[in-house]
């Protein structure tokens, strides 16, 4: 396990390049599998959580090109289901959240697909009835006596059908489209998600010879076709980036533009930020962040205290949660945090207060944080990164912070942000991978 050393309070400055989508990235490659034909992608950003997903990938007979560490082909032109049943396998499938979006797609092309319970970030329950239940309506079995999600289709196939997802989880409605585009008949599924990755998504696959209306909104129509073929696909700027970017400008006073930040499609990201105080302006698709040393926390309009809470899109994303908390710290003015998804995600704050930061944790998912206005600098601590997005927030807070901080467990933050010292290096941050 790495450790990252950061000496704080010193000024950014300078262009910064968001990479592309991580969680679009899991999507993308597992549609892959739902054709023989080669799938090229471009924009892939070089991280472990994607590489971990390319390396199961191989296991499983797929083979893959890497002309650039961001250009990909993937070709699934056989899958060997021996693979599955190996240690191999599990202990790559169970250390990887987005393993579960491989079950659609094998389901739907094959017939069958397995896998053990998938791992992923530690901030609490993430449960997979939205998946499980979804592929059972499209007329799969699960096997009970295995502690595999071993899934079965009818010897005729998936049958299109109406379904109405009991939550509009993403990861869930994804797998729900792959197996449904070569199901069947038509499906309707209603309370869909529709982030901008699921928007991609369909985009791609619709390239790849899918019929789906409805493309983002949260009522999606696919009629099933017999089979897809290959395509090209570029991945969207990753919008959890562009705001642990902003949030990093506004934290140590700096001025910093974020180059093609995907500005159509980050929703109500930039107007939370400025709920904050924190200026931006947006040309053409850049994001500039002006140098501020002081940002005020807007109210209510009845003057009531700023609430930011989570909410499928296209409220406020819940990977930016903790980048909001943390950018409270210093605001002037007081915000309440309420992550409503996840029950652990706001555990990282005891390590916040050791900074100095005033924070009352209600309850597992609300916040009160009191701004300190600058008036109070946070100081440098030693602390781990319990998970991807917190693990980013404890980076930004120790870049502001008064002395030299260690941040260890850095391989939860290398899971989801590509080369993040060298290109902090590159904005003039004093950080140092050790």
């Amino acid at each position: 396990m790495g450790s990252f050393k950061i000496v704080g309070g010193n000024k950014l400055s300078g262009t910064i390049t968001p990479q592309g989508a991580k969680n679009e990235a899991m999507q993308i490659l597992c549609a892959c599998l739902l054709t023989s034909e080669v799938v090229t992608i471009t924009n892939l950003p070089d991280i472990l959580d994607i590489n971990n997903l390319i390396e199961l990938f191989k296991g499983m007979g797929v083979k893959i090109e890497r002309p650039a560490r961001d250009t990909i082909k993937v070709q699934a032109e056989d899958i060997n289901f021996e693979y599955f049943n190996t240690d191999d396998f599990i202990k790559k499938a169970t250390s990887l959240r987005g393993s579960v979006m491989i079950l659609g797609p094998l389901l739907s092309r094959y017939g069958r697909s397995s896998l053990p319970h998938p791992g992923g970030d530690k901030i609490g329950r993430r449960r997979l009835d939205t998946h499980i239940i979804g592929l059972k309506k499209l007329g799969a079995t699960i096997d009970p006596t295995t502690k595999f999600y071993s899934l079965k289709a009818p010897a005729d196939g998936l049958k299109g059908t109406y379904m109405l997802l009991d939550e509009a989880s993403v990861t869930g409605t994804a797998n729900i489209i792959m197996a449904a585009v070569l199901a069947n008949g038509t499906t309707t599924i209603f309370n869909a998600a529709c982030e901008p990755y699921i928007v991609q998504l369909c985009r791609m696959l619709t390239s790849m010879g899918a019929t789906i209306d409805g493309i983002g909104s949260n009522l999606l129509t696919i009629h099933g076709v017999k089979e897809l073929h290959g395509t090209e696909h570029r991945l969207l700027a990753d919008m959890i980036e562009v705001g642990s970017f902003i949030g990093m400008a506004a934290m140590t006073g700096s001025e910093l533009t974020i180059k093609n930040a995907g500005v159509k499609d980050l929703g109500i990201i930039p107007d939370t930020f400025r709920k904050l105080g924190i200026e931006l302006k947006i040309q053409d698709d850049d994001i500039i962040v002006p140098q501020q040393d002081h940002y005020t926390v807007e109210t209510f309009m009845d003057g009531g205290i700023l609430t930011i809470a989570d909410a499928p899109w296209p409220g406020f994303t819940p990977d930016l949660i903790s980048i909001i908390l943390v950018v409270a710290t210093q605001a002037k003015g007081t915000v309440l945090i309420h992550q409503k998804m996840f029950e652990s995600r706001l555990f990282f704050v005891d390590k916040l207060i050791d900074m100095g930061a005033q924070i009352i944790l209600c309850d597992p998912h609300r916040a009160n944080v009191i701004g300190l206005d600058h008036t109070h600098e946070l100081k440098a601590i030693r602390m781990s990164s319990p998970d991807i997005r917190a693990g980013v927030a404890l980076l930004i807070a120790a870049l502001s912070a008064d002395g030299t901080s260690i941040i260890d467990n850095i391989d939860q933050i290398d899971r989801g942000y590509q080369y993040i010292d060298k290109r902090l290096k590159a904005i003039h941050a004093d950080i140092e991978r050790i």
